[in-house]
């Protein structure tokens, strides 16, 4: 049984430039617990305005299944390996999900963080 509220669990995101530093990043993740699962999404085409001017680029989306409590951790680590200056750092709330798949979520995570 979990014993957590569904509102703990969280999905991160971020983008980033190359397919490679996007598993880089999700490989790591996962090995240090800090999420359960990642899935690299892309290429994807990003209109964003950066620095006064409209800019266009190819990007990976990489979403990670988390716990609230361990977003400061992963965001260092997202931090840590990204080579943007302001990288798209988001958490979303898991509002609802299958008893099972949040089962085996909570146990693929680290604790007492």
């Amino acid at each position: 049984m979990i014993e957590q509220s569904v509102n703990t669990y969280i999905q991160v995101l971020t983008t980033i430039d190359r397919r490679e530093a996007a598993e880089s990043i999700a490989r790591a993740a996962v090995e240090e617990r800090l999420a359960a699962c990642a899935q690299i999404v892309g290429p994807v085409t990003s209109i964003y305005r950066w620095q006064g001017q409209v800019e266009t680029a190819q990007e990976w989306q990489l979403w990670m299944k988390t716990r609230q409590e361990l977003y400061g951790a992963l965001e260092q680590l997202i931090r840590q390996s990204h080579t943007y200056q302001t990288p798209e750092i988001l958490a979303v709330p898991i509002l609802g999900g299958d008893h099972n798949y949040l089962q085996w979520l909570d146990e693929s995570l680290a604790t007492g963080q």
